[in-house]
């Protein structure tokens, strides 16, 4: 078991008799899924030469408070970096070299904490691209790192998860599991499942009802610690690949139904529910980081700004804008490699696009659920915070209490 504080999102944890070895895999803690081919083709682009790299990579635990965080450019110089703190939105002062080439944190960062940071850069043709990663510093000494999500004051979807991200393996899970207890102002019975010895999910048998706060509480060796969010209104959006139509449906009424362009046959968007778990106002999509390479090694697409992109799954798949597709193509045929497409301009500036609207009536924790597509693989329930597609006997039955 385990002393525990919890600072934002991020859950530090004194290691205590019950604990293991890290168990992690790629760029993110814990048995995440292997990467399924899930990101959107595109027409060729002319894409800039400028190649952000920040150090520690996406998803990185136990990061340095001194010195550690570095983010740099090639080909190119930065034009903006931003290093925040999830939890409390506070950003961290840094100094841009004289060349424009690297960027650094001013002073030492705090421990056990989750920050996002965020760069934008330009190549020697004002050609911009941008890059993201989330990294949390290491806790106190003989501590070790747990993520807690949602954010402690955060208002998200019916959808959304309570989701503990632990960096060590957890071997005594039932201790571990009977010192957490989630709770709905709306009576709903609430479960945890062990998806692996690192990944502790928490949900109702049904969406969680809309206007309910949820509160978890950690009571570990004496150290209680409360955490709560509330649920907004319910939004479902229901993509379908056949008809090539979205329906966002709102408290029980359609509010709007939007023509897109989902996975092609070649590489068809998962069926099942999902639940958004990030939002970019940009993003950049490299075939190669899902393994999507032409014969001669180069990404099959590289799109360096992805406009109005929201999380789908942790295996790449979004619901974005797409301005390089025609008028011919939204609501007529599916061409991606297994996003959701919705009409956009580049960069994302226009609000009266369909994608804009979306993006900005969505939250974290909204469902969107896909069906009729033509993939016949099953959606992993520990794909992003595709809990629901899990039936309640065998959720519950991944309780290690019983």
């Amino acid at each position: 078991m385990a002393a525990v504080g919890v600072l934002g999102g991020v859950v530090s944890l004194t290691a205590l008799a019950g604990t293991g070895n890290a168990a992690t895999s790629g760029d993110d803690v814990g048995n995440h899924p292997k990467p399924q081919v899930r990101a959107d083709q595109t027409a060729t682009q002319d894409a800039s030469d400028a190649r952000i790299k920040i150090t520690p990579k996406q998803g990185a635990y136990d990061v340095g408070i001194d010195d550690s965080v570095k983010v740099t450019v090639g080909n190119g110089k930065l034009t903006k970096v931003t290093m925040t703190a999830v939890a409390t939105g506070a950003e961290v002062p840094g100094t841009l070299s004289a060349d424009g080439t690297s960027w650094k944190p001013n002073g030492r960062l705090e421990r056990a904490t989750r920050y996002q940071v965020a760069a934008e850069a330009k190549d020697a043709k004002d050609r911009s691209v941008t890059g993201n990663a989330t990294i949390t510093t290491l806790s106190p000494a003989n501590n070790f790192i747990g993520r807690l999500s949602p954010e402690d004051g955060s208002t998200v979807g019916v959808g959304m998860p309570v989701t503990f991200d632990f960096d060590k393996a957890i071997s005594d899970k039932a201790a571990t599991e009977s010192k957490i207890h989630v709770s709905s102002s709306s009576g709903q019975q609430v479960v945890g499942h062990w998806f692996n010895d690192d990944r502790l999910d928490f949900r109702p048998k049904n969406y969680w009802k809309p206007g309910s706060t949820v509160t978890v509480t950690l009571n570990l060796h004496g150290t209680q610690k409360t955490v709560t969010f509330k649920i907004g209104r319910s939004q479902i959006s229901t993509v379908d690949a056949k008809t090539k139509q979205m329906t966002v449906v709102r408290d029980g009424k359609t509010i709007k139904t939007i023509p897109i362009s989902s996975g092609s046959t070649e590489h068809p968007t998962y069926n099942g529910h999902m639940v958004i778990s990030e939002k970019f106002r940009q993003v950049h999509m490299n075939g190669a980081t899902v393994g999507l390479t032409t014969k001669d090694g180069k990404p099959s697409y590289d799109i360096e700004a992805v406009p109005h992109a929201m999380r789908l799954t942790a295996s790449g798949t979004f619901i974005h804008g797409n301005y390089w597709g025609t008028d011919a193509v939204f609501g007529k045929v599916n061409t991606s490699h297994g996003c959701v497409g919705l009409k956009d301009v580049k960069g994302g500036g226009d609000g009266k696009q369909p994608a804009a609207w979306f993006f900005d009536n969505s939250m974290i924790g909204d469902v969107v659920i896909v069906k009729n597509s033509e993939d016949k693989t099953t959606l992993a329930p520990d794909n992003g915070l595709s809990d629901w597609n899990m039936p309640w006997s065998e959720w519950v039955a991944g309780s290690a209490t019983g």
